[in-house]
């Protein structure tokens, strides 16, 4: 069953009780990049560790996610500014757990590349605080292996 969550805004990435941030360099420029993320929604679940099915909704405002595990999300785009900053927020899920939820991905030229830096801002009870702090190394492993299937799709395309 969804509940909705506390609907944050984008400064909830530097005030969240909980912020889990990783990086990684990727060979696309940011603007191939920026387009994987933001224009691509439905491609995320061929790169994106976990993600069973994305579409964009409400004209690209929106999206929906499924995830492998069957846990699903509507969210909110907070950040659209091509080539540099997308992150949207978490309104409806079927998580337990969860009171807020945004992602936040900024891109910063790198050479002839991006250096990628994914946010993962929450809000929770403190055990589910515990747990995600405990899943940290997992989270961290999934985002190097989804920023280097990014990576061999935007190589091959």
């Amino acid at each position: 069953m969804a509940r909705r969550l506390r609907p944050v805004e984008i400064d909830f990435v530097e005030s969240a009780p909980l912020r889990l941030a990783f990086a990684a360099e990727v060979s696309a420029p940011p603007k191939a990049v920026y387009a994987a993320l933001a224009d691509d929604v439905a491609g995320w679940s061929c790169w994106f560790t976990g993600v069973a099915r994305s579409a964009s909704t409400q004209g690209g405002a929106g999206r929906e996610v499924r995830l492998t595990g069957g846990t699903r999300f509507t969210e909110t785009v907070l950040a659209a500014e091509p080539d540099a900053h997308y992150a949207y927020r978490v309104d409806t899920t079927n998580a337990p757990g969860l009171r807020a939820l945004l992602e936040d991905w900024r891109l910063t030229p790198s050479g002839d590349g991006t250096r990628l830096r994914w946010t993962f801002a929450a809000d929770g009870p403190a055990p589910f605080r515990l747990l995600l702090t405990l899943a940290r190394p997992g989270l961290g492993r999934a985002f190097r292996e989804s920023a280097r299937a990014l990576d061999r799709r935007l190589t091959r395309s």
